[in-house]
């Protein structure tokens, strides 16, 4: 028998035009690499530009839209404790602070084209942006604003794709939105280095947890499992795409245990 969908009656399964129908408020996780473009490190206005762009598509679509960036551009903690000679939880302090400077520059490009915009921080750094608070997010979400979850969790130990699955489930969202550069969804093999990988539209849970997929990491794909949170996973690059999910479109590729639905994959970064 099929599952019914966490969306709602309304957005089950086969509701609309894609699998999930079209859906209302959505996490959009975004990696600090997206914001990097080819120098692979700090902000470059033309992917900034980008996201900014695919943003300003779904407000206008009228979503009520949070994003969760990383901060690899600025600063990956576990990828140079040990070069720097750091402990692991101070170098990751150091990267949640990286997805703060993220957060702003991604603030100051919407603002500039009339979005309004709140910065949710979850250690505290009020000068520059709201300490996170469930029920205020949820009421800027309802008014209409985008809200952008900075520095994760504010523990060290997790991921911003963790964070980011933890901010979707508290905030009611109808599903997580991994965006992802140049890769449009999850493949058999990784498609920057095999021509004939095969695109995977379907997938459950468990291949993420059981195959070590390489599109999040175990504990978030562990969040949206037991609550049974649609991902999916699109590349951020493609005008269009965001809007195109909102609307129910077949975009990507559909992370989700209603139809059982299991596959081999991995998911470009």
């Amino acid at each position: 028998m099929e599952e019914t969908s966490p969306l709602g009656k309304e957005r089950a399964l086969g509701a609309g035009p894609g699998p999930l129908g079209p859906i209302k408020r959505v996490v959009l996780k975004l990696s600090g690499e997206s914001l990097a473009g080819d120098g692979g490190y700090g902000i470059d206005p033309g992917s900034l530009d980008v996201a900014a762009n695919q943003v300003e598509e779904a407000v206008a679509a009228g979503a009520e839209l949070a994003v969760v960036v990383g901060g690899g551009n600025i600063f990956r903690g576990s990828g140079v404790a040990d070069q720097l000679g750091i402990e692991s939880a101070t170098a990751d302090y150091m990267a949640m602070l990286g997805t703060v400077i993220n957060a702003l520059a991604l603030q100051a490009a919407l603002e500039r084209r009339n979005i309004q915009t709140r910065v949710q921080s979850a250690i505290q750094i009020q000068e520059v942006a709201e300490a996170y608070i469930r029920r205020r997010a949820m009421r800027h979400l309802e008014k209409g604003r985008v809200v952008i979850f900075a520095a994760g969790t504010g523990n060290p130990f997790f991921t911003t794709d963790t964070g980011a699955a933890l901010r979707a489930l508290e905030i009611g969202a109808d599903a997580l939105l991994m965006a992802k550069n140049r890769v449009d969804g999850v493949y058999d093999k990784d498609p920057r280095t095999n021509p004939d990988a095969a695109k995977i539209e379907r997938l459950a849970y468990l291949d993420l947890l059981s195959k070590n997929l390489a599109v999040m990491d175990h504990t978030a794909a562990t969040l949206c499992r037991e609550q049974n949170l649609p991902i999916v996973v699109f590349d951020i690059l493609k005008p269009g795409n965001l809007s195109g999910i909102l609307r129910g479109d077949r975009v990507g590729s559909l992370i989700w245990s209603a139809d059982g639905a299991s596959g081999d994959g991995v998911g470009g970064e």
